[in-house]
């Protein structure tokens, strides 16, 4: 089964609000088998316009990376960051 991944694109726009988030996001990443490849750091725009801040969180199944945003874990983790920043988060199935 191929794995399933998160790919997100952020430009926080109040970190004080958007601190707890991480925090809280955590724990519902790790209950569905989450895992963070890559967490800001690095990053170059090699076309198109880029974001601040770059994530991507690796899952067991697609299925699972889907669960995880619809969770009620999650749901109160997003919380922290709904308002508190511009953000694309994508879900997308990986190659077998």
């Amino acid at each position: 089964m191929p794995k399933g991944y998160w790919i997100v694109r952020v430009d926080v726009t109040n970190p004080d609000g958007y601190a707890p988030y991480a925090q809280a996001a955590a724990p519902a990443v790790a209950k569905f088998g989450g895992r963070y490849l890559a967490r800001g750091g690095k990053h170059e725009a090699l076309q198109g316009t880029a974001r601040s801040r770059n994530v991507i969180v690796e899952f067991p199944s697609y299925q699972a990376a889907v669960d995880c945003w619809n969770s009620p874990e999650y749901q109160a983790a997003k919380k922290f960051r709904d308002g508190n920043c511009e953000a694309e988060w994508v879900a997308v199935e990986g190659l077998e």
